[in-house]
């Protein structure tokens, strides 16, 4: 019986818990890919894909930030209007050199899309 190999990394989100770390992340977008997932607690398909990318090989030289938008939806509203993006959840958005150059939600998150988009 063959045995499938799974990967098993850990995740380093940055909590996304205040407006201001918008400029940070824009100012560190013009030196490296950040990657903004906006997560529902309280959707399971929100849950599914941050499992799914959890399960995911980390590519490196990228930074991702996690935004709870049920606690930080303020914060969610300003991602919207600064990077000009409808609001979805979940959500995924690369930023590089302080624009938002992709994003996609729901089913369509994949860690192989943010991967290509960020480099």
């Amino acid at each position: 019986m063959r045995s499938k190999k799974q990967i098993i990394t850990s995740m380093n989100w940055i909590a996304l818990t205040e407006e201001q770390q918008l400029e940070v992340i824009k100012e560190q977008s013009t030196k490296q890919s950040i990657v903004i997932f906006k997560h529902s607690v309280r959707c399971s398909t929100s849950i599914m894909i941050k499992n799914r990318l959890e399960r995911q090989e980390l590519p490196e030289g990228i930074s991702f930030y996690y935004l709870d938008l049920i606690r930080y939806r303020d914060i969610s509203n300003k991602i919207a209007a600064d990077f000009a993006v409808y609001h979805e959840s979940p959500q995924v958005l690369v930023i590089k050199n302080g624009e938002c150059i992709y994003d996609e939600s729901h089913m369509a998150i994949t860690m192989e899309d943010i991967k290509e988009q960020a480099a």
